[in-house]
């Protein structure tokens, strides 16, 4: 734990000190399990601590090598890890798979692409680090589903998984087994979670003693789903490992007990919210997508800021004088779009693009801004940085331009030409923003109405209602 030491005071100079020490507390004292794949929202709950710190802590705590990041593309349907990465360049297919569902999704960045840490095995070492040594359940548990899904209490998880388990079985490379299993009036999944394979039994007609015989044979090559209608009865099920390593055969139940075995979830934190965190950008600025990449975001919202008259600054207060105001404008910016769980994209001039997960941060970074900038006015005794700020929210396209993670969609052209429709210091939105049931909360407790505008958006064809934030 020397070298642990070593890092631990690095990671103390970079994050929040009260957060380190629940990361160091966790890679020393935390069962294997809750180091196998550590959801950064959960873990910042289960210790009362601030989820942002909680998610810089352990973007550093990776960075360092403390810990291993992995973007996990999920099932929508069961929370199953469908392909796990090591980068988010890694996520290539148009769509995944799931067996255990019988289900073909896309990923989009929103809910169904995760980010989790692992200790490195420099740290600590966990069974996970070889899911080999992985009991059956603890296998499904850490390896296989992600870590959105709640599972029930111990003693409700023992009594299901005995309800829907008709059957469990660990083959080793090359081994066969026959299994004797009497199918019930209700739909059987065979599946093994380290090859994805699948075999669907539907249940149908009235049960029969008459056996009848099914083979399943597991190989490394993807081999999709198999489908047999059978009334309820005896079965004799032959399974053979042709892979190079062991499996893990399930037989499950589908029914009410598995629904409420696996039904439970918890938020996550998902590839959209780091993408859109300013710590993750500052520390993976390179590395995030390949300029082939074009990954879909359902939704997101975008900030917009200009500042009105710049070029009349410089040439009224003087160059030093106007660069100083307005370096101290853009660190304002920076810090106030952070401490809203945003990122800053880019800046173009004195302008300024930036994300957020949901409309109401933007709502209140934008509200933030301009009231810095009324005070910074106000100690300089003029009105001289005036605000325009624009914001929209809408599907988009994450995207790698000019080596740095962007974004491209029309979605974006609008937020820009909503601020280009702001004058003075005033806010302008578009209405999913303003009606966000989150936003509508903002603006009530500050007194603030969002009032109609009679505008029109340069280069959208239908008219879209402009809010202006009073």
């Amino acid at each position: 734990m020397q070298d642990n030491d070593a890092l631990l005071d690095a990671l103390r100079r970079s994050a929040d000190p009260g957060v380190v020490d629940a990361v160091d507390d966790l890679v020393r004292n935390g069962r294997d399990e809750a180091l196998a794949r550590v959801n950064a929202l959960a873990f910042a709950a289960d210790r009362g601590l601030d989820e942002e710190a909680m998610i810089a802590a352990l973007l550093h705590a990776s960075r360092l090598g403390l810990f291993e990041m992995s973007w996990n593309i999920l099932c929508p349907s069961c929370g199953g890890v469908l392909s796990a990465n090591a980068t988010l360049k890694s996520v290539r297919q148009q769509d995944y798979h799931c067996a255990f569902c019988a289900l073909t999704s896309e990923p989009t960045l929103d809910d169904t692409v995760e980010v989790s840490f692992t200790v490195s095995p420099r740290s600590r070492s966990i069974a996970a680090h070889d899911p080999g040594r992985l009991g059956f359940w603890d296998y499904y548990r850490q390896v296989f589903f992600g870590s959105g899904l709640a599972f029930p209490e111990p003693g409700a998880f023992d009594e299901l998984s005995r309800k829907i388990m008709l059957e469990t079985v660990e083959l080793q490379a090359g081994e066969r087994m026959i299994l004797a299993l009497q199918l019930p009036a209700h739909p059987v999944i065979i599946f093994d979670p380290v090859t994805h394979t699948a075999h669907l039994i539907e249940s149908a007609g009235e049960p029969t003693p008459e056996r009848r015989e099914l083979s399943m044979v597991f190989t490394s090559a993807p081999a999709g789903v198999g489908h047999t209608t059978m009334s309820p009865g005896p079965l004799r099920l032959l399974l053979d490992n042709r892979t190079e390593g062991r499996v893990l055969v399930g037989v499950f139940v589908a029914g009410p007990e598995l629904e409420r075995l696996l039904g439970g979830r918890r938020p996550f934190l998902t590839a959209k919210r780091l993408l859109t965190n300013q710590t993750f950008r500052d520390l993976y600025r390179t590395e995030t997508l390949d300029v082939e990449q074009r990954l879909k975001i359902m939704s997101l919202t975008f900030l917009f800021t200009d500042l009105k008259g710049s070029t009349d600054l410089y040439e009224r207060v003087g160059d030093l004088v106007a660069y100083d105001l307005v370096r101290s404008h853009f660190q304002i910016l920076n810090e106030i779009v952070g401490s809203e769980a945003g990122a800053v994209v880019k800046t173009i001039g004195d302008a300024v693009m930036a994300t957020f997960p949901a409309p109401h941060r933007a709502v209140s970074a934008a509200l933030r801004m301009r009231d810095s900038m009324r005070q910074l006015n106000a100690r300089q005794g003029a009105e001289e940085l005036i605000l325009k700020i624009g914001i929209h929210e809408g599907p988009c396209l994450a995207v790698s331009l000019n080596d740095r993670q962007d974004y491209f969609g029309q979605t974006v052209n609008i937020a820009s030409r909503v601020q280009a429709l702001a004058t003075e210091d005033s806010i302008f939105a578009t209405q999913g923003v303003v009606r966000d049931a989150e936003s509508v909360r903002l603006l009530s407790s500050r007194g603030i109405e969002a009032r109609p505008q009679a505008l029109t958006l340069r280069g959208v064809a239908d008219r879209m209602p402009v809010f202006a934030m009073g």
